[in-house]
């Protein structure tokens, strides 16, 4: 059995791990850490549990993860740089869910998130997270910088594109619209039902965390510089990532529907409408599933749309996804159930 810790393990994310966790043929949980419920069972914090699993929370400063195979870092930026280290060293496989390594370029890093980086050591040792690209780096991996829920969706939705070379690098644009709770669990007024319910707005349009991100990735996909406009907006719903994705095509007498299908045909949480249908945010709640369609509306446009859940396939099932590569299982092992609905 995989024996697994997870540091910040009461976020959304975390709690998210630990549910399609206890669902993994090949895990055990042995260690969950929360600095604010240090001592509080976790079934009692979410009730939703009960009956899966009986361990207490442990204090993030004091526990001890030399039990473990793998550790989760659900925490949030400029946090898991500060213990990874240690981890790794007593050869301890770390998956972290933050921002703390998925930038190559350190200054970037630091200009984004205006703090010193404590680990800039191991940047380079770190694999990117995205099974759909870095399939053969995550299996050889022992720190792995998951993507964030944007970049995801965004990086998936433009891949066939870019590494086809049938669009303009220079012409990008993400729309992409997220649920409340990427906004993490904490309490905030914007966040409120009476302030997020019935409404919809755009934010970061002048600049966002995750922009450099989806920058990074897109230019390794593409090869050369790109251009991208991200313009990111809080919808009224919990769950969710959905992206329309817009570009300029360099040739438009292409069968893009046959691009996406011979690039994504073995992916095992990539699913194609193929213009039978648009992605919703429902089709994939709670699954580790990519939905995407492309559309070649009249002109030289192409549209694509994306739909993911940003606490699955945007966070805690892709960690799985690559825990389960790093260690040489079934990929698709614990992730394999239908979305929830309605």
């Amino acid at each position: 059995m995989i024996k697994v810790g997870i540091v910040g393990a009461t976020g959304y994310a975390g709690v998210e791990l630990i549910r399609l966790l206890l669902g993994h043929p090949n895990v055990v949980i042995r260690r969950l850490t929360s600095r604010a419920e240090a001592g509080v069972r976790v079934d009692r914090l979410f009730p939703n549990l009960r009956g899966y699993i009986d361990l207490v929370f442990e204090d993030s400063t004091r526990a001890q993860f030399d039990d473990c195979d793998v550790v989760f870092f659900a925490t949030p930026h400029a946090v898991a740089m500060h213990s990874v280290p240690e981890l790794m060293a007593q050869g301890i496989k770390v998956i972290d869910l933050s921002a703390d390594f998925r930038l190559s370029d350190i200054s970037i890093w630091e200009s984004w998130y205006g703090v010193k980086h404590a680990a800039a050591k191991l940047i380079d040792s770190a694999v990117y997270g995205l099974p759909e690209v870095n399939r053969e780096a995550i299996a050889t991996a022992s720190l792995v910088a998951c993507p964030g829920c944007y970049p995801t969706a965004v990086q998936l939705g433009f891949l066939p594109l870019l590494e086809a070379g049938l669009i303009d690098p220079e012409s990008l644009v993400a729309s992409c619209a997220s649920g409340t709770s990427g906004a993490g669990r904490s309490a905030k007024v914007n966040l409120l039902l009476s302030e997020s319910v019935e409404t919809m707005k755009s934010y970061g349009v002048g600049g966002h965390r995750h922009l450099p991100e989806m920058e990074q990735g897109l230019i390794r996909m593409a090869g050369t510089n790109v251009s991208l406009t991200f313009v990111p907006h809080l919808a009224p719903m919990v769950r969710g990532i959905h992206a329309t994705l817009f570009a300029t095509l360099t040739e438009t007498a292409v069968d893009l529907q046959a691009v996406f299908k011979a690039r994504f045909c073995n992916e095992p949480f990539i699913r194609l409408t193929e213009g039978n249908y648009e992605p919703e945010t429902r089709h994939v709640r709670g699954t580790n599933m990519c939905e995407i369609d492309v559309t070649h509306p009249p002109g030289d446009r192409v549209v694509v749309t994306v739909a993911i859940d940003n606490l699955v396939k945007g966070a805690a099932g892709q960690a799985i996804q690559a825990m389960n590569i790093m260690l040489g299982v079934d990929e698709a092992a614990g992730l394999s159930a239908p979305a929830v609905g309605p």
